[in-house]
């Protein structure tokens, strides 16, 4: 099962990026567990994930949560911005994968 956090600065605007994730991973046969939160959260959900993506509005955090996630031996990206603008369910969820090193 692949375990996927997203990150914005309340929570709220990746919820609808996270159904619509889901339902690909669904689409696909895969399990995956994916959930949002706002960026005060991010660093005590990170633990309990295999990669952490943050909204683009949160792109100068990137460094440090990367930092932060390397204890856990996971990746930090900012979420694609075009993808995420569109609600890009299939997209974020491909860019998750591959920095998992899946395909």
């Amino acid at each position: 099962m692949k375990r996927i956090l997203l990150a914005c600065s309340s929570g709220m605007s990746t919820s609808l990026l996270v159904t619509k994730m889901k339902t690909h991973a669904e689409a696909i046969g895969e399990e995956a567990e994916i959930w949002a939160v706002g960026q005060d959260q991010v660093r005590k959900e990170m633990a309990k994930a295999d990669v952490v993506l943050i909204g683009p509005q949160m792109s100068f955090l990137k460094g440090e949560l990367q930092q932060k996630a390397e204890k856990y031996g996971i990746q930090v990206d900012v979420i694609d911005m075009q993808a995420y603008g569109l609600a890009d369910g299939q997209k974020v969820y491909e860019q998750a994968v591959s920095l998992m090193g899946e395909s």
